[in-house]
């Protein structure tokens, strides 16, 4: 069963994400993965969950994306070979039918219970507001290697993959509002649709729900951890929740 925790009260249109949180497999599943946990870790976004604290609707998956990925389409979610997973050898042999079959369904139920409550929010508020809150790996070539280039990775990109376009507004108020704040001394580099607009979750959204919905695929680059160690640095995953929830309630206000 999908490790997931789905905590709603319904006082708000807005519900935050973090659905590549998790690290937990299933034990058949792990028993079939042959890469090394750090390097599994490094692919998922560790500690994602947190930015989702403050909003009283929230998702949080703590199921691995190597277990499925409810972030893409249901004939790609399951990681099969290195072309699925960015070229990571997984498995030493391609799961059996039933093991597949087994996540399929872990990836429908996910999708079946985040309708029933976006039901009911559309119900009340006649709209969603969704953060689907990801981070992405900018030290990729080993630890004492240089960064990525900051001109192609800015520190917060906002996805709007299908969005109706009478909401994109809506993302250039946040990112501008964003960029007005003070962090650490300085404007924080926040962009739109710079190397990820989105995944299948904002983009089944969008076409659930229509011009009802707004979601935003909000990408952290990992300056807030070592993406070869997985150390966290919670001082700085502070500041940059601090600096989400202030750019959305402008944003809302």
């Amino acid at each position: 069963m999908l490790k997931a925790t789905f905590t709603f009260d319904y006082t708000t249109p807005i519900v935050c994400t973090a659905i590549h949180n998790g690290h937990y497999l299933r034990k058949e599943i792990a028993d079939n993965t042959t890469l090394p946990d750090m390097d599994r870790l490094r692919e998922e976004d560790p500690f994602t969950g947190y930015f989702t604290e403050f909003c009283p609707n929230r998702i949080v998956v703590n199921t691995s994306r190597f277990e499925v990925d409810l972030n893409r389409p249901q004939n790609r979610s399951v990681y099969q070979n290195p072309e699925d997973c960015w070229g990571l050898a997984l498995r030493e042999e391609p799961l059996p039918d039933n093991m597949v079959q087994k996540s399929l369904s872990e990836f429908d139920d996910f999708y079946r219970r985040a309708k029933i409550h976006f039901d009911e929010i559309i119900t009340k508020f006649d709209k969603l507001i969704v953060l689907d809150i990801h981070s992405y790996n900018h030290h990729r070539l080993g630890p004492d290697a240089e960064y990525d280039n900051p001109e192609y990775n800015p520190e917060i990109i906002l996805g709007t993959n299908n969005m109706p376009d009478e909401n994109l507004p809506f993302v250039e108020r946040f990112k501008d509002n964003l960029t007005t704040l003070d962090f650490e001394g300085r404007s924080i580099d926040c962009r739109i649709n710079i190397k990820f607009p989105g995944g299948h979750f904002s983009r089944w959204i969008h076409h659930t729900y229509g011009e009802k919905a707004i979601a935003v695929a909000f990408e952290f680059k990992k300056t807030f951890l070592d993406e070869w160690s997985g150390e966290l640095d919670f001082i700085k995953q502070q500041k940059l929740r601090n600096l989400l929830i202030k750019g959305l309630n402008l944003t809302l206000n």
